[in-house]
């Protein structure tokens, strides 16, 4: 604020009075420009923002003085509103730099997200401090550089997440995050931050980064539970996450290292034995076994059922095996006899189906489309191999063709294809065993540690990845009926880190000649019941319900032929928001997260609108991605 001369008249007065007036005076000059920034209008305080900016014409066709940022019609780019207030600022990636001023955006007083990632912002740390009622901060990917005060965040403590990765900080982590009580995400990974790790002790921080640092000294005990990964690139980090033990003396560590090797190269032995018995035990066996985990019928959504052994191979119809080229062998990869394993992806190593052959083997479930088994090959890789039934009226060119699409597709929310074999009598198709299993078994059929980490974080995160994924076929296969066709929860598996990957996409055009086509999930939506039509937006009715699965826990009866049981969450949700009593539908599981509340019936609302009754009226896949990425921003 600059400084206001003020003149005033000799006073016959005491000094002490005299002085105490002055002081009077300025606190009323203080109090009465402290309100001038919320005076102005947030198209003011946001021109003025951009006034600090550099190279902001993607901003420019649309940020215009006297218009409303949040006009429906007349929308401001990157801006993210709350019914007509500014709530989120997302400029990332639109090549800004400059020096940020701050003390505009004091006059939004709804503002919760600034997102300034990837452009090019040098020099100290803004001060962002000012912003005490933010509740996420990106500025990861820029050039941002030198030391954090250590008290920086101590007045910000709505923040959860927090990304300065990819920058140039230097200096001690701030102390003051260890004090932010809602931190969901920290990530400070890449940049030159020094000194030992605050103890992190929120039990709401679930996703935190800080490796390629220059950090010392040992991890707190407290941050155990994170592994090894978010530590890495800082040499002079030690623990027992990092196999690396602190040094607390030379002779101590002397001494301690001693009995370690020899307990090591005892463990070893060990280990090389067992594995000599193991391999020496599968070359006698003449046959594989299949483990029945019996966790989920695809069909008729879950079946939780105690495993049994059943003795099987995998074999065609007729009885005979199935031959193929060896692992090593050119067929496999070239795929053409009618007996090969064409490999279409070979990110995983080479492999035959010998090697599916000797493996053993376990079924996994049987859905509408076949049979689905996990095959772990003698060399490590562990597969799932899909026995599909009702493929059989597609020659092999036109299945070629239509499978190496599919194989092409690069997502980290896409599961991928490794390879496929085809036969007239059944094809099979091959990828990556996923070991978690899907999203279907574990909110509602198991009770126990990974149902229990499937709290609102992760939760959100899984529907921002399922929209990712969903996004990017609507992209590759925009020409297609229905780019997934089959989007349920039983076809959403999780990695260990609860990232989800959508299987079972894009079959719509290997089956449209056959009745199995409307077993497809998309043909349960209300237009292929009615009209027996279907379309992209089939797909977004289908997102619907999952949105609506993972908010409120509830098994949908849409899953059930007969959606006899289960419970219809489109009618419920419905009914809900027009007694406006959205909030009771959540999960009890995660409505502990108070504070997250608002985040969860924006997501209800969005599950809403992609599961209206009329097509033309729902939002598409664009409009659905864009809603749930604003939504995680907050």
């Amino acid at each position: 604020m600059a400084a206001v001369p003020l003149l005033l008249p000799p006073l016959a007065t005491s000094p002490k009075k005299h002085h105490l007036f002055y002081i009077s005076i300025f606190f009323l000059i203080f109090l009465s420009n402290t309100p001038f920034s919320f005076s102005i209008s947030e198209d003011e305080a946001l021109i003025k923002f951009k006034e600090s900016l550099k190279n902001t014409t993607a901003l420019d066709s649309t940020w215009h003085k006297g218009s409303n940022p949040c006009d429906k019609n007349k929308k401001w780019t990157r801006v993210q509103c709350e019914g007509n207030a500014v709530e989120g600022l997302l400029l990332g990636e639109v090549g800004l730099s400059g020096e940020i001023d701050v003390d505009p955006l004091i006059a939004l007083p709804g503002l919760r997200v600034l997102e300034l990632a990837n452009n090019s912002f040098s020099g100290t740390i803004p001060e962002f401090f000012l912003l005490g009622a933010l509740k996420s901060l990106y500025i990861d990917g820029n050039q941002f550089s030198g030391d954090i005060p250590k008290d920086f965040f101590s007045k910000m403590g709505s923040l959860k997440k927090i990304w300065f990765s990819r920058n140039k900080f230097s200096g001690p982590i701030p102390e003051s995050l260890a004090n932010l009580k809602y931190l969901l995400e920290l990530h400070l990974e890449s940049n030159e931050f020094s000194g030992p790790i605050p103890s992190f002790s929120q039990a709401s921080l679930t996703s935190i980064d800080l490796s390629n640092n220059k950090l010392q000294g040992e991890i707190p005990q407290s941050m155990s539970r994170f592994g090894a990964d978010p530590f890495k690139g800082n040499n002079e980090l030690c623990g027992k996450r990092l196999g690396k033990e602190c040094n607390k003396g030379k002779e101590n560590n002397t001494f301690q290292r001693a009995p370690m090797s020899k307990l090591k190269w005892i463990i070893l032995g060990l280990v090389v034995s067992l594995l000599l018995i193991t391999i020496l035990f599968k070359a006698k066996r003449k046959e594989d076994h299949f483990d029945k985990l019996g966790k989920e019928n695809l069909d008729e959504g879950l079946h939780v059922s105690s495993s049994n052994r059943k003795n099987t191979s995998i074999h065609s119809k007729g009885g005979d095996s199935v031959h193929g080229s060896s692992r090593r062998g050119a067929g496999s990869q070239r795929g053409k006899a009618m007996g090969d394993l064409v490999l279409v992806n070979e990110e995983k190593g080479t492999f035959g189906l010998p090697d599916l052959m000797k493996a053993a083997a376990e079924v996994l479930g049987n859905g509408v489309l076949g049979s689905a088994y996990k095959a772990k090959m003698v060399y490590g890789l562990s597969v799932v191999v899909k026995r599909l039934r009702e493929m059989n009226k597609m020659n092999r060119d036109v299945f070629d063709t239509e499978i190496r699409k599919i194989s092409k597709l690069r997502h980290k929310n896409i599961l991928q294809l490794l390879a496929y074999h085809y036969r007239k009598e059944e094809k099979l198709l091959v990828s990556e065993y996923v070991p978690k299993g899907s999203l279907l078994y574990l909110l509602h059929g198991d009770r126990g540690i990974s149902h229990a980490e499937l709290n609102w974080p992760t939760r959100l995160k899984i529907i921002h990845g399922v929209a990712s994924g969903m996004s990017f076929l609507h992209s590759e296969f925009a020409s297609y009926v229905v780019p997934h066709g089959n989007l349920k929860s039983s076809n959403i598996l999780l990695t260990e880190k609860y990232e989800p990957l959508l299987s079972d996409y894009a079959f719509y055009p290997l089956i449209n000649n056959t009745q199995t086509v409307q077993c497809l999930f998309a043909y349960k939506s209300p237009e292929a019941i009615q009209n027996q039509q279907i379309s992209p937006k089939s797909d977004i009715y289908c997102l619907g319900i999952i949105i609506l699965e993972i908010l409120t826990g509830k098994f949908p009866s849409q899953y059930l032929n007969n959606q006899k049981g289960g419970t219809d969450v489109v009618q419920w949700v419905q009914s809900a928001i027009a007694d406006n009593r959205e909030s009771e539908l959540i999960d009890q599981e995660i409505a502990n997260a108070t504070d997250s509340i608002e985040q969860m019936v924006k997501l209800l609302h969005v599950g809403a609108a992609c599961t209206v009754n009329d097509p033309e009226k729902r939002i598409d896949m664009k409009e659905a991605s864009r809603r749930i990425e604003e939504i995680s921003l907050i």
